[in-house]
């Protein structure tokens, strides 16, 4: 007699990731990122870490200091760019592995951030995998590499471009990494203490099944076919 595999179950709304398969019951617990999406979200974030150590003593005389971490200023102005290239590079893969399930859909019209950042616990019953605070956070993420990586170009190679050019692409790198960098800020909060659970997805790969019921429900729903409870 054939064995069924513990993952499939009736319900589950499975999708390939390289190897392995996510958005399917196991035990008491749901996978909900395959370990390719994990590899590159953390190589997205610990190139970004390493774009900030490498920048910011280049940035200002302030963080000096922390040239000397990378053996001088040269050294971290050649490491920064090199860096910020294999941080845009990890993001594009993250765009391909992940657009799919980041399409706002009809659902995400009723979405309230202040409600959200109360952590009432009362979750929309409609919200799916991801809700539209992710997804918009997931598409100003990725606005925010490519004016990274176009400015860096233009401060790479300042002599190719225009005086008017070079000014724009200062203040555009300043700005937009300091938008980044409040975001990762929050977006590590949201991920940890604000909502217990949540970190082990991105380690781990799977979340609880109560976990799941209270923070997206729709998207417990369509993996368990569990009915939706009045």
């Amino acid at each position: 007699m054939t064995e069924v595999p513990r993952a499939a179950v009736p319900g589950s709304t499975a999708m390939q990731r390289g190897r392995r398969v996510e958005n399917v019951v196991v035990g008491d617990e749901i996978v909900r990122h395959t370990l390719g999406s994990r590899v590159v979200h953390w190589l997205v974030a610990s190139t970004f870490v390493f774009c900030v150590l490498t920048g910011l003593p280049v940035w200002s005389p302030v963080f000096g200091w922390m040239a000397t971490l990378v053996g001088g200023l040269s050294v971290a102005r050649w490491l920064h760019a090199w860096l910020g290239i294999a941080f845009a590079a990890a993001s594009l893969i993250m765009f391909v592995q992940w657009v799919s399930d980041m399409r706002f859909d009809a659902h995400d019209k009723s979405f309230r951030v202040l409600e959200y950042l109360k952590f009432s616990g009362a979750e929309d019953p409609e919200v799916g995998k991801y809700n539209a605070g992710q997804k918009l956070f997931f598409w100003a993420a990725l606005l925010g590499a490519l004016a990274l990586l176009l400015s860096g170009i233009v401060l790479w190679f300042p002599m190719s471009f225009g005086q008017e050019l070079r000014v724009t692409a200062i203040i555009l790198h300043d700005l937009t990494f300091i938008a980044f960098f409040v975001a990762v800020v929050g977006h590590i909060y949201l991920g940890t203490a604000a909502e217990p659970g949540t970190f082990k997805s991105m380690t781990r790969g799977t979340v609880s099944k109560p976990w799941a019921r209270l923070h997206h429900p729709r998207w417990y729903r369509e993996v368990t076919g569990e009915e939706r409870r009045r």
